[in-house]
């Protein structure tokens, strides 16, 4: 049986029940703090196998092509000695130590008039050989005859060049020569004339241009001015 007995200066002593459950709570916290320390440590077989994989990675060897092989456009190893090509529209080539040696064939020219290529293979390939003319921004068939103008007439030939011939237009006979739609030279739209002074006047005919001075255009030089002859005002002679 437990006695207590009245102590100075202490608080009162603990029963047997508060001892116990002191007890227990501290064998509990040990208990925890050994998970915790489990915990952090690990499982020493993962830890090995983790560290087995990373060494096992550290030690791969990746195969080393230089001077042993060649690489083609898609990545493919060829060994030495072997034919192979590097691209779609490349000549075919050998791997040797120091790099593919490709063909180097001489090609076939291509046309000039060439439109279309393909580079499917060794050498480029004509497909489409242009067979029209253009000009001034519009296209003709070979042979084609054709009138860009009123004064030009062409034609596609078939070398595709385009030829033109320009109209030789007479020297019209009069000073005021008209040009109409779709004509080429120049016209007279009032016959033959001339200039006397600064009126114009019809040839072939004597024309009173003034009471006292009666003009005659050149024959066939309509570009010189007219001959005149002044008289008396008051009935002088006429030009004969």
């Amino acid at each position: 049986m437990w006695m207590s007995v009245p102590r100075r200066g202490m608080g009162p002593p603990l029963s047997a029940a508060s001892f116990l459950l002191l007890l227990l709570l501290l064998l509990l916290l040990l208990l925890s703090l050994s998970a915790v320390s489990a915990a952090s440590v690990g499982n020493p077989e993962d830890y090995t196998a983790d560290e087995a994989e990373r060494t096992a990675a550290d030690n791969i060897v990746f195969d080393d092509y230089r001077g042993k092989g060649c690489v083609d456009d898609s990545g493919f190893v060829y060994k030495l000695g072997e034919r192979f090509f590097p691209g779609h529209s490349n000549c075919p080539c050998e791997c040797t130590e120091d790099g593919p040696v490709c063909d180097q064939p001489e090609c076939p020219k291509l046309h000039p008039k060439c439109t279309k290529v393909e580079h499917n293979g060794c050498c480029p390939e004509c497909k489409e050989v242009k067979n029209f003319c253009e000009y001034r921004g519009k296209t003709h068939k070979i042979l084609e005859e054709f009138k860009p103008s009123p004064c030009e007439w062409c034609r596609c030939e078939p070398n595709n060049e385009v030829h033109c011939v320009v109209s030789d237009c007479a020297v019209p006979e009069c000073v005021n020569p008209v040009y109409e739609p779709e004509q080429c030279c120049p016209i007279c739209k009032n016959g033959p004339n001339c200039f006397a002074g600064t009126t114009i006047i019809p040839a072939g005919i004597d024309v009173k241009v003034d009471d006292c001075t009666i003009c005659r255009c050149h024959n066939g030089d309509w570009w010189k001015p007219a001959q005149c002859l002044r008289r008396e005002c008051l009935n002088g002679p006429s030009l004969s």
